[in-house]
């Protein structure tokens, strides 16, 4: 899952200062798009109350505290892009919002107007988006500037036809207040909620990669290791054959000699084996990407495994990939020899590749007619030693789990009807490369 943008809200701790800015910037956008709601609200109800109900308002210095809203937000939503967004600036367009409504308020009545619960609002929105030090300051202010209009304002003068209806106005006015205020609380904690549970969900996910991928950390020093402490035996094997094959008894019989030919070709396999390890654990971590067409990649993993597997019987089909290209690391090689060997150790009559063109990407198939996986083993497919085999196992799909993410692409599993299993590694299509035909 991609990192989700997560609007007001704040966080004691961030993993990098980027990764801090990325959220002060995101808080401020939330902003701006809440003053805009100001701005046109604001306009609105100063135009109904001066030209609809007749009451006498400032209304050129109303609607230049709107103006100046407005060009405050527009000048911070143009630079938004350009700006590294710090703590302290949420902090002082909040105070200027908090300022703007006290100016509006002082020209229409003060505390005695019934959008004074505005200030409600500013205050959450503080608590919510800044730090206690900051969020105590515009409590401050607020409180300051609400006991300032107690006693200082401008007050309204409604007109005779309004004047003996003025108990009735304000009890209305005091409820579309209400219904404001809460109207929008509830709408921005509402998305604070749902981006809180995702944040969580997306720091699960994070947590689960880590732990697998100390598990792969843990492997390939176990490997390596086992691979230093197998080079001695091999090398020791290696030469006891070899004298074997010389030996005149083992030379005149012709099945005893091609079964130590044998021996000897796997025992050399097992060396380059352990040679890749070894050679692997030294070279950086981060593996050379290629672009290969997806069938040329199938058909070069196919004949690779058919040629060490004889025995087992195997199909497979690239065409359907048409010429799309993928992104192929070292691995991805290997994980897909690992889908086909646990394919063969479940199936009993075939094993089949395929590689086709999806419209997310290219899925490489690989298909069994085995027992299929159990509905709880399923649900489990690529978690680290979750097998069905016992301990120890279960690396394949683990490590397929893992390339296919690396690539930017993801493993499925399913049951076949009637009776087999199939695991897709679906990749995204590599783009074009310059120069390229076709």
């Amino acid at each position: 899952m991609e990192a989700p943008i997560l609007a007001l809200t704040r966080r004691r701790a961030t993993a990098s200062g980027e990764q801090a800015e990325s959220v002060a910037a995101d808080n401020m956008r939330q902003l701006a798009q809440l003053r805009w709601l100001a701005v046109v609200g604001q306009t609105i109800t100063i135009l109904i109350v001066h030209v609809g109900f007749g009451v006498a308002l400032p209304i050129g210095w109303m609607l230049g505290a709107v103006l100046l809203l407005a060009s405050a937000n527009l000048a911070v939503s143009l630079a938004l892009p350009r700006h590294r967004v710090h703590d302290v600036e949420i902090m002082l367009t909040l105070l200027l919002d908090m300022s703007v409504l006290t100016f509006q308020l002082y020209l229409s009545g003060g505390a005695t107007n019934p959008f004074i619960h505005l200030y409600l609002l500013q205050v959450v929105l503080g608590a919510i988006l800044l730090q206690p030090a900051a969020a105590a300051v515009l409590v401050l202010a607020t409180g300051f500037s609400y006991g300032l209009l107690t006693v200082r304002y401008w007050p309204i003068v409604l007109p005779v036809n309004l004047a003996t209806q003025s108990t009735d106005l304000f009890a209305v006015a005091r409820w579309i207040s209400f219904v404001l205020v809460a109207g929008l609380l509830v709408l921005f904690i509402t998305r604070i909620t749902r981006n809180l549970r995702a944040r969580d969900a997306h720091l699960a996910d994070l947590r689960q990669h880590a732990a697998e991928e100390e598990g792969i950390v843990r492997m390939g020093l176990f490997a390596s290791g086992a691979a230093h402490e197998l080079g001695t035996p091999l090398g020791s094997l290696a030469v006891i054959l070899a004298d074997w094959r010389r030996m005149p008894a083992i030379a005149r019989d012709p099945a005893l000699a091609a079964e130590v030919a044998e021996m000897q070709q796997e025992v050399q396999r097992c060396k380059t084996i352990v040679s890749d390890i070894l050679h692997s654990a030294g070279q950086p971590r981060s593996e050379p990407l290629e672009v290969m067409k997806a069938t040329a990649f199938a058909d070069a993993v196919a004949d690779e495994w058919a040629t060490f597997n004889p025995g087992a019987p195997f199909v497979w089909s690239a065409e359907a990939a048409g010429a799309a290209d993928i992104l192929v690391a070292p691995a991805l090689r290997q994980a897909v020899w690992n889908l086909l060997d646990n394919a063969a150790e479940a199936s009993r009559d075939a094993v089949r590749l395929t590689v086709t063109r999806e419209e997310d990407g290219v899925a490489i198939a690989v298909a069994d007619d085995g027992p299929g996986f159990a509905p709880d083993a399923l649900a489990m497919v690529g978690r680290l030693y979750h097998s069905t085999k016992g301990a120890g196992h279960g690396l394949g799909l683990f490590l397929a789990t893992n390339v296919a993410r690396q690539l930017g692409g993801r493993l499925e599993a399913r049951n076949r009807d009637p009776r087999g299993a199939e695991v897709r590694l679906v990749l995204p299509v590599a783009p074009v490369r310059e120069g390229a035909n076709g």
